[in-house]
């Protein structure tokens, strides 16, 4: 098989990191090679973050170079316009259509860009753009933004079924938090 390519983008904080780890185990109990590099970034400031995950028959590097990433998995709407290059001519972003202020933002310096799914769009970028956040909150907390998308990017995996899936976030969330991550799962899988 072919590598695969997804990188998962967001601001420090949101919850990447248990994101690629899921979506690695996921991975690796369907029997591929997998690669997850670590958490690269301002992951303790609010700034920028991503994370690679690669699998396929045999991974030799973590690492994805511009043009060759096949989803691009955002938490934000802003991070998911700074790493578009990334991404292959048949690519994907699934997105959260949340904005979180840059600091250029907050401080006045800027304005956060308007729009930024429909320019995506209109680039000729293939985006799934949707409020993971209500969804999160519906599921019972803001931070499982990261299971919301995790349950819609499940959705481009039909060789992957639910179940598995399912068994993964068993084994990466806390049991206290087990249910909750669950229902968003579902909420980000069926929405």
């Amino acid at each position: 098989m072919e590598t695969k390519n997804i990188m998962i983008v967001g601001v420090g904080g949101q919850g990447s990191l248990l994101a690629s780890k899921l979506l690695g185990r996921v991975l690796l109990d369907k029997g591929y090679d997998v690669k997850v590099s670590e958490v690269h970034g301002m992951s303790q400031r609010g700034g920028s973050v991503v994370t690679y995950v690669r699998f396929g028959d045999k991974v030799y590097s973590p690492i994805i170079d511009k043009g060759q990433a096949d989803f691009i998995v955002s938490f934000e709407l802003l991070e998911a316009a700074r790493w578009t290059e990334y991404l292959k001519k048949d690519g994907r972003i699934v997105t959260n259509t949340q904005q979180v202020n840059p600091m250029p933002v907050i401080t006045g310096a800027a304005a956060y860009p308007g729009h930024l799914d429909q320019k995506m769009t209109e680039a000729g970028i293939q985006i799934d753009a949707f409020d993971a956040l209500k969804l999160a909150e519906e599921a019972g907390s803001s931070k499982a933004v990261n299971i919301v998308l995790m349950g819609r990017l499940s959705r481009y995996f039909p060789e992957i079924p639910e179940e598995e899936w399912r068994a993964a976030i068993e084994k990466s969330v806390p049991a206290k938090f087990l249910e909750m991550n669950q229902r968003a799962f579902t909420l980000g899988r069926a929405s």
